[in-house]
Formats: structure tokens, C-alpha cells, sequence
């Protein structure tokens, strides 16, 4: 087995070749669902969480585990759409996915998680290895060397900043294009929303259509609305999207810091990050063109 401890590679042979393949569903939230074996017991299906950093377990969920055990007082933990909130904590849990094992994994309690998932981990779980999600396959595959195949993808630098990934993206309206920074987040179901500063300096309001408005929530419960519209044209390096469904605020100027793209988005190309997360390659997939969820 592949055992990790505290978040870091215990055991793994130096330069040879290894693979380990995770299958995954694709919920119709557009979510990464993976099944889990929780403290060698319970099992549970985790969404795969691209701006998560921590392992979390909903309240409801947590009921029907028997292995699992909760500190009474309350710790602070950061989610994406707050600044901070409290929340229990378990710690010394282990987590197998497929053949890989996490020992001493601290795990959050919160409120939400995606659709037909009982929690959720990111990244952090396979620090220091590469990360593939196939879209044509549904899996996972976790790399100790970048595989050959990424010659044919296109390859895009990836920011990483505070355990979150970036890329850079273009999107056109009218006769005027325009550069911005998304968040990768495979954890909002939706395309795209914009950040605050983007759509307010760049008058989304005025230029695009409204054609709907939706509350959004956030792991922890707190609600915000937004705009949603239709972008004509989005380009992520090579690849151009169009008619992409959008969404962004108006009259709350600072709270929606970062753009992001959503798994309506992700799910149309399949994936590889290198180790060291300095870039993402990107290939369109059978998805490419499937249409857009509902506004």
C-alpha cells in the first residue's frame, strides 16, 4: 500500500514509475464523487475538491458513521466563501482511496458538501505527486513521473498560491476581450463566476444579458446572490468555449474576491497538474461539447 502520514509520502520507491488509478463518478452537479474506506470501516464518498485543502465530513452525514469521533469544543477553519467559521474537529482518522492510505488525518466537521457526497479532500492529499482526472475514463490517476502523453496536451502555467490553483483565462465580449485570473474550482458546480473588481470594471452588468438570479451557498451555510448571464466566448490557452453561462455580483463589491471556473467548465477537458504545481495540461474531451447546466 501507498501510506501517507500527516499529509507526507512515508514510503514510496525513488525513481521508478508508479500509477495509482482512482475511479470516480461525475454526479449531475457536476461533482468528483470518490468512494473512501473511513478508520478501515465505514465507507463514504468524498468529492474531489481542487480548492479544498482539509478533509471534511457534512453533519449529516457524520450520523451514520460508527468510527469516527468529534471534539466537543469548537476550532476555526477558513472555507471559500468566508473569512473563517467554527467548526468540530476529529483528529487520528485514517483514510484509504483505492490503494492509498492516510494515517492521522484530522477531519472537519461542516454543513455542505457536493450533491450525493458525504464530505470532501483536495489537492493536499497528493502532495508532492502528479494528478490526472480523465473525464473519458471517470478516474483519477496519480503519478510519481509526469507521464509522456502530456506532449499531447496543451500546456498552461498554473499559479499556486496558498494551497489554490490559478490559471489564466480570456474572455470576449462584444468586440473587446478581456484577461483575468480563475480559481479552479471543481467544487462549484456552475462555469463561471466572476470576482467583484472584474465585473464592476468591466461593466458586466451593462454588456451581458441577465438572464437569471441564484443563491449561492458555501460549505458552512453562508448565502450570497449573484447575476448569471451568458458570455459569448471563453478561452483557456487554445481551447475557445462559447455561450458559456456566467455568473458574478453586483452591489457587493469586495466580498467575491477571486474568479473561478466550475465544474461545467472542468469536466469538458481532461487534466494532468504536475508535482510541483507549476502547470496543468489540458486536453478537450468527449464532454467538450455537452451542453451547459441549467441556469
Amino acid at each position: 500500500m501507498f501510506l501517507i502520514g500527516n499529509g507526507q509520502v512515508l514510503t514510496k520507491v525513488k525513481n521508478q514509475p508508479k500509477i495509482y488509478t482512482i475511479p470516480f463518478s461525475l454526479t449531475d452537479y457536476n461533482n468528483i464523487s470518490v468512494e473512501a474506506i473511513l478508520n478501515k470501516t465505514d465507507t463514504l464518498h468524498l468529492m474531489f475538491h481542487t480548492a479544498a485543502s482539509s478533509v471534511t465530513l457534512t453533519e449529516e452525514s457524520i450520523k451514520k458513521f460508527k468510527t469516527i469521533f468529534f471534539k466537543e469544543t469548537m476550532d476555526s477553519v477558513k472555507s471559500w466563501g468566508s473569512q473563517s467559521n467554527s467548526s468540530r474537529l476529529s483528529m487520528e482518522n485514517s483514510i484509504q482511496i483505492g490503494e492509498m492510505v492516510w494515517e492521522k488525518v484530522p477531519i472537519w466537521e461542516n454543513i455542505n458538501s457536493g450533491q450525493y457526497t458525504d464530505g470532501k479532500f483536495g489537492p493536499d492529499f497528493f502532495k508532492d505527486l502528479i494528478i490526472e482526472i480523465d473525464f473519458d475514463s471517470k478516474v483519477l490517476r496519480i503519478y510519481t513521473i509526469l507521464p509522456a502523453k502530456v506532449e499531447n496536451y496543451d500546456k498552461l502555467k498554473l499559479t499556486y498560491e496558498d494551497g489554490l490553483l490559478f490559471i489564466e483565462a480570456v474572455c470576449s465580449i462584444r468586440d473587446s476581450s478581456f484577461q483575468n485570473r480563475y480559481l479552479i474550482h471543481s467544487g462549484f458546480s456552475g462555469a463561471i463566476l466572476f470576482d467583484d473588481k472584474f465585473a464592476d470594471e468591466n461593466k458586466l452588468g451593462e454588456k451581458l444579458p441577465i438572464v437569471a438570479e441564484k443563491s449561492l451557498k458555501d460549505s458552512y451555510g453562508n448565502v450570497v446572490k449573484n447575476k448569471q448571464a451568458i458570455l459569448p466566448l471563453f478561452k483557456i490557452q487554445n481551447k475557445t468555449l462559447a455561450n458559456v453561462p456566467v455568473g458574478f455580483f453586483e452591489g457587493s463589491i469586495g466580498r467575491q474576491k477571486m474568479s473561478m471556473i466550475g465544474g461545467d467548465i472542468i469536466k469538458r477537458f481532461n487534466l494532468i497538474i504536475d508535482a510541483k504545481r507549476e502547470f496543468i495540461y489540458l486536453k478537450t474531451n468527449l464532454l467538450t461539447d455537452t451542453e451547459y447546466k441549467k441556469i
